[in-house]
């Protein structure tokens, strides 16, 4: 192996790398711990051109922290993951890999490409994701698509998957506004297929957009659906200070 191999970076030909990391504080809440270091970390990384940390306080008990890494080098996304885990911040957290999740962004091989300059904003945007809003909530799942019997979404033509899935999209279409969708490809990188990533300011949209989408055959017969978290979204202090960890 190269000596530098270990540095090379490993960005897609199409798309950018996604993490979704989540962690539960461990030792007593009341120990105050230096969390200036993972935020300097933060900082630097949120410096360099198209790259975007969203830190969010995990509501309820799956996990506390959460952080939603975006950018086109996967070993940079990995590089501040392993920093901060070496922080004392991060001395104070136990991962939570049963939560967590890496993908790719992409754009749908089902969008009709009529060459117009609508289509292909609307392209690099899904591949993209430049200065994602940071609206109050976030909720993340993960879901595949089944393959068991007469309900193998792989054995449907393609013109029929395409079908369904126009009216899939028509369902989150109505919810404009509401809702910012981010769908990521996690194939071959996950046990799952893709990723949901749902930004919302008001929390009864999560549940709106969800119900909705359960009635549509694409979820109600083909859809698979893993673990849902939902988080506040903060700056990285913010967030690190509502997740119940003191600093000092």
């Amino acid at each position: 192996m190269e000596p530098d191999a270990a540095s090379r970076p490993a960005v897609p030909s199409e798309g950018w790398g996604v993490l979704h990391l989540h962690f539960s504080v461990r030792g007593p809440r009341t120990e105050a711990v230096d969390v200036e270091s993972a935020a300097v970390l933060v900082e630097a990384f949120e410096a360099e051109p198209d790259y975007q940390c969203l830190p969010y306080a995990v509501v309820g008990q799956r996990a506390d922290l959460g952080l939603m890494l975006v950018g086109p080098d996967l070993v940079r996304l990995h590089g501040l993951h392993r920093d901060l885990l070496a922080t004392p911040l991060g001395s104070r957290l136990e991962e939570r890999p049963e939560l967590s999740f890496v993908s790719l962004t992409e754009a749908s091989e089902y969008m009709e490409d009529d060459g117009s300059a609508r289509v292909a904003a609307s392209r690099d945007a899904r591949l993209h994701p430049r200065n994602i809003r940071l609206r109050r909530m976030l909720c993340f799942y993960p879901m595949a698509k089944r393959r068991t019997g007469d309900d193998n979404w792989y054995r449907l033509p393609f013109d029929r998957r395409r079908e369904l899935m126009y009216g899939h999209g028509k369902v989150g279409r109505a919810f404009s506004g509401r809702v910012q969708q981010m769908i990521t490809a996690a194939t071959g990188f996950s046990d799952w297929e893709w990723g949901v990533t749902l930004f919302v300011d008001d929390p009864k949209a999560i549940k709106d957009v969800v119900y909705e989408m359960r009635f549509d055959e694409v979820s109600a017969r083909y859809g698979e659906f893993g673990p849902f978290v939902v988080g506040l979204l903060a700056p990285f202090r913010e967030a690190v200070a509502q997740a119940g960890i003191r600093a000092t």
